[in-house]
């Protein structure tokens, strides 16, 4: 493990993991933006904020340029799943009520915080959750699996999390998924599916990825025990307040809460851009 930043000085938690089916994902990446402008201009602390959606899938700008988008979309709105396009790296996850998101939101104090040192920090802060569960994890690109990467997260060669970072206004904010519970390989099946009529044999620039299934797993399918969202959030407070000399959970400032509305209408005006089909 490299340099990392996980040690903070103060670390604020804002939990919004329970808020709920009513919770759009277009909200949480809007968020994110507005604690990268308040965080990365020293009016507020580094801050975790953690953020579940109800069967929801993430689509990255790439996924917007299949060739038979709407035939992809229409198959996962089948489903049930609403679908979005976030504004940081990636490709297309799958959220829902077994997956765990966590968002580490931190300064670049005097220049940059190296791309690395941001998945670094990530990476350590699974292996610290994961400690009580004598589990090795490793990151590494995971062929088969989606949204693939090189700080893809697995154990025993099974994918269970994956790591994006967005960075403005010398805020850094590093996004994690974590798959706690359910089928991983299911989740995988579906993006799957999306790809295979997304795509519809037509042949692209783009290399996009052919899911495996069975490359992908839950925590609770790797661990071999029970393991839910909230074990894993409660796990977060202590490892948390373990690296933290002042460790609180809070909700946005008054200020935050004033750039919050202009950040939600860029997400939903790029939302309505990217998915005019």
């Amino acid at each position: 493990m490299t340099d990392h930043l996980l040690s903070q000085p103060v670390w604020r938690l804002i939990d919004q993991s329970t808020l709920g089916p009513s919770f759009d994902a277009r909200q949480s990446f809007a968020t994110d933006d507005t604690l990268c402008t308040s965080i990365g201009s020293g009016d507020s602390p580094a801050t975790a904020r953690t953020w579940v959606h109800h069967d929801t899938i993430v689509l990255g700008i790439q996924d917007t340029r299949l060739p038979h988008l709407k035939e992809g979309i229409d198959f996962l709105e089948s489903l049930g799943y609403r679908v979005i396009v976030r504004n940081s790296g990636g490709l297309a996850v799958v959220l829902d009520s077994g997956v765990l998101n966590i968002s580490l939101i931190l300064p670049e104090k005097e220049g940059t915080i190296d791309i690395n040192q941001g998945y670094d920090t990530m990476t350590a802060l699974v292996e610290e959750l994961l400690l009580p569960y004598d589990a090795k994890c490793e990151a590494y690109e995971i062929v088969g699996s989606y949204c693939p990467g090189s700080y893809d997260l697995s154990i025993g060669g099974k994918k269970f999390a994956g790591i994006s970072q967005r960075r403005m206004r010398g805020g850094v904010a590093v996004q994690i998924y974590l798959c706690v519970d359910g089928s991983g390989s299911e989740r995988a099946s579906v993006i799957g599916e999306f790809y295979k009529r997304g795509l519809a044999g037509t042949e692209t620039k783009f290399q996009y990825p052919e899911i495996k299934p069975d490359v992908m797993a839950s925590l609770a399918e790797l661990l071999g025990h029970p393991l839910t969202v909230a074990d894993l959030h409660a796990s977060l407070l202590q490892v948390l307040h373990k690296n933290s000399e002042l460790f609180y959970s809070g909700q946005l400032t008054v200020e935050e809460s004033e750039l919050l509305p202009g950040n939600i209408k860029r997400m939903w005006d790029r939302n309505e851009k990217a998915l005019s089909l």
